[in-house]
């Protein structure tokens, strides 16, 4: 929401909305002037937002239906467009490349809105993230080529037209909007065919296109992967040419295939496998993927936004690759009743294979509690000696008390405003500590 914000804003619009809780996203948003309230009443709505003449009001389903602001506007007869109908219209006339899938579709966007972006595209890329080389969900080019994360929650990808576009997982997900997992397949298909061009999928799944995989045959390919001072270096085949040696900075195998989505997609939009490859070791991340919160030889805090079993899986495997010898403690605070009760066993599994667990309570989003689905019941199911469910004010000490030198700070919800004060207090009482 906040880069279709600031796509306006550039564009010479007033802006102004509704979010439920202050972030670091809506200080950014309102120092470059947008008007933001966190109470949902209409009288704070601004004057020149109650005309209904060259207002348009767009809305994420996350808000839920009997918001009062966003019935003022229906009530009313403004013009009311989700997100992704917006989405949609903005990039409907420019040469689109999207990317969806269930897990990797924010940093692997992210990753070729800034490929495109260094070598001159002038495409304009709408993310899901807040970049690192950019400190923004937007990267503002031109109208003629666009990027845009195709999310798939409440079929939203729907509403787009990409010529180009590339699939990176279809793990069951969404099951409060979609019921079964077959449904979200069959949601994917129907994205699939939308792309006009090029379909790119990774590598196993039930879709026609290019596929990409690493250390398997495929249409595009990453072997011989080794470490260097902390950063991938590899090589990569494509239908069109080969390149050794190339370099990549973010940590995780995970990682590492949705670099290799990116590659495929700029290939494919006509770049030059060396021109990606350069622009590739510029890359920095994107905030609350992997981020660094402290970084020093005894202790390490890590964020991420990792919410479903999938995702700690791979927070996991990436933590131990970096630091097989380290205790890690994780702390997770689940996101929706619905995901919690749909996957309870495979978070359990997935939850169990850090070493030490501080488990927050559900941060519940749009829904209402479901009977029998709370954190306890989670706790309960998770093989691990060191485990308690905890209360955010009560994190921090838990976290000095541990003997881990590794955290990792998980989840969807508001656990990141949360890492923000653990990592400024930790920063206090530790000079010593390099900042990131």
């Amino acid at each position: 929401m906040s880069a279709i914000a600031r796509y306006f804003c550039e564009n010479g619009k007033q802006v102004a909305g509704y979010d439920k809780t202050p972030s670091e996203i809506t200080d950014t948003l309102i120092l470059i002037g947008v008007q933001i309230h966190f109470e949902d009443n209409v009288a704070l709505i601004p004057e020149d937002f109650k005309k209904k003449e060259g207002t348009l009001i767009v809305y994420t389903p996350a808000v839920p239906a009997n918001h009062k602001e966003l019935k003022f506007f229906q009530i009313n007869g403004f013009v009311t467009l989700k997100r992704a109908q917006i989405l949609g219209e903005i990039t409907k006339n420019t040469y689109c490349l999207g990317v969806a899938g269930t897990h990797g579709k924010t940093t692997t966007s992210s990753i070729l809105g800034h490929i495109m972006n260094v070598c001159g595209t002038e495409a304009t890329a709408f993310l899901g993230g807040i970049t690192e080389n950019y400190d923004s969900n937007l990267i503002l080019g031109q109208d003629k080529v666009s990027v845009v994360e195709a999310d798939e929650f409440d079929r939203s990808f729907l509403q787009l037209s990409p010529n180009i576009a590339c699939v990176t997982s279809m793990d069951a997900d969404h099951l409060d909007i979609y019921g079964e997992k077959e449904a979200l397949e069959t949601s994917f298909k129907e994205f699939s065919s939308k792309v006009s061009d090029t379909l790119i999928v990774s590598k196993g799944l039930p879709l026609e296109g290019l596929t990409y995989a690493i250390d398997e045959e495929a249409d595009y390919m990453i072997t011989n992967v080794v470490v260097e001072k902390g950063a991938y270096v590899f090589d990569v085949k494509t239908p069109k040419a080969k390149l050794e040696g190339v370099g990549f900075g973010l940590p995780g195998r995970h990682n590492l295939s949705n670099a290799l989505a990116a590659i495929a997609l700029a290939e494919q939009y006509g770049l030059s496998l060396p021109e990606i490859a350069k622009a590739l070791t510029t890359f920095l991340g994107v905030k609350r993927r992997f981020s660094y919160k402290i970084k020093e030889e005894n202790f390490v805090l890590i964020d991420d936004y990792a919410h479903h079993p999938t995702e700690i899986n791979a927070v996991v495997d990436a933590v131990r690759e970096l630091y097989p010898a380290k205790e890690v403690l994780a702390v997770f605070q689940p996101h929706l009743y619905s995901r919690t009760r749909d996957f309870i066993d495979e978070f359990a599994t997935s939850l169990s294979r850090f070493d030490e667990l501080l488990l927050l309570d559900i941060y519940p989003a749009r829904e209402l509690p479901i009977e029998g689905v709370d954190s306890n019941w989670l706790l309960n199911k998770i093989k691990l000696d060191k485990k308690q469910l905890i209360a955010k004010e009560d994190v921090l000490k838990a976290i000095r008390k541990s003997n881990a030198t590794v955290v990792v700070m998980i989840g969807a919800g508001d656990i990141g405003v949360l890492i923000e004060k653990v990592k400024s207090t930790l920063l206090i009482n530790n000079s010593n500590t390099e900042i990131i």
